[in-house]
């Protein structure tokens, strides 16, 4: 048997079904009682699995995520049990990159805002335009794997300045690196990339917003718990930060009262970066084939298996 956490492109479902009888949980974080024969748990963003869910699985072989981030997996857990854990780091880099831009250039030059302004009959906002051009500006990249790499290609096409933080930046990347720090004084725009474990969660608190220069935009494709909300909300509401862009959140989705969703210079998408319609099927049937490879007694693509912990 077959667990789904959420749905899967019907391609990656129709291939999974070659390999056992699926079965859905009624919602993300509720699975079926009876678990006694799930062979292989599979999830996206918002199913966790858990130690305590493992546990109740003894016949379980495999546990998969269609995407690249693991922090809704127990991947210490998963390794004590030997249970091998697939998901697609890559897969989602261009679109995801190419998200980071759309925010970056919306946020810059305020396009949602003067739209919304349109929209209203305020045509004459336009006397009071605010907005900036991305090239001359420096772009700072906290985080420097796949996604980080394709932002810095796409920012050079733009002209920006690039720069990396030295801890996120491989050693033979022919890039400017400088320690975090002097990273957010230096930089007009900053944009994170990297994956949220325990020295990363509220990487960006206050002490760190208080650092970026007067006016500068912060953007966040990767994980919601990097930046600290409350001194976000802070930085935002004292004209510290001048903007702030992003497809995550730490609370998702956010409360219908949060101070955010009221901010003209905040824009918010939901976690939609890696849901075109091409990127989502590659994630899914990337995914499910290396389950059913695992499932087969195969061997999965080595670049799909989780080996840290």
């Amino acid at each position: 048997m077959i667990l789904l956490l959420e749905s899967l492109h019907p391609e990656a479902e129709a291939l999974l079904a070659t390999a056992g009888a699926i079965v859905r949980a009624p919602e993300p974080n509720a699975p079926p009682a009876e678990l006694a024969s799930v062979r292989a748990i599979l999830t996206r963003g918002r199913g966790r699995i858990p130690d305590a869910l493992l546990a109740r699985c003894p016949a379980l072989r495999v546990i998969a995520r269609a995407g690249a981030g693991l922090d809704n997996l127990d991947t210490q857990a998963a390794a004590r049990r030997g249970i091998t854990v697939i998901f697609a780091p890559g897969a989602n880099t261009n679109t995801v990159a190419e998200h980071t831009l759309a925010l970056m250039l919306d946020l810059a030059r305020g396009i949602t805002r003067d739209a919304r302004a349109v929209a209203a009959g305020r045509w004459e906002d336009r006397a009071r335009y605010r907005g900036d051009e991305l090239g001359g500006l420096v772009l700072g990249i906290v985080g420097f794997g796949s996604i980080g790499r394709r932002v810095a290609e796409l920012a050079a096409a733009f002209r920006m300045r690039v720069v990396v933080a030295e801890h996120g930046a491989s050693p033979s990347a022919n890039v400017e690196r400088l320690p975090l720090g002097e990273l957010l004084a230096a930089s007009d725009v900053v944009t994170l990339h990297v994956p949220l474990n325990a020295s990363t969660r509220h990487l960006i608190d206050a002490e760190r917003l208080a650092c970026m220069r007067p006016g500068a935009l912060l953007i966040n494709t990767a994980r919601g718990a990097l930046i600290d909300t409350v001194a976000l909300r802070d930085a935002l509401a004292s004209g510290r930060l001048g903007g702030f862009a992003a497809d995550v959140l730490d609370v998702e989705p956010p409360r219908a009262d949060d101070p955010l969703l009221g901010l003209p210079n905040v824009v918010l998408t939901p976690h939609v970066a890696s849901l075109t319609s091409a990127t989502y099927r590659e994630l899914c049937l990337s995914t499910a084939t290396n389950v059913v490879r695992v499932l087969h007694g195969e061997t999965p693509d080595a670049r799909s298996v989780f080996r840290g912990v």
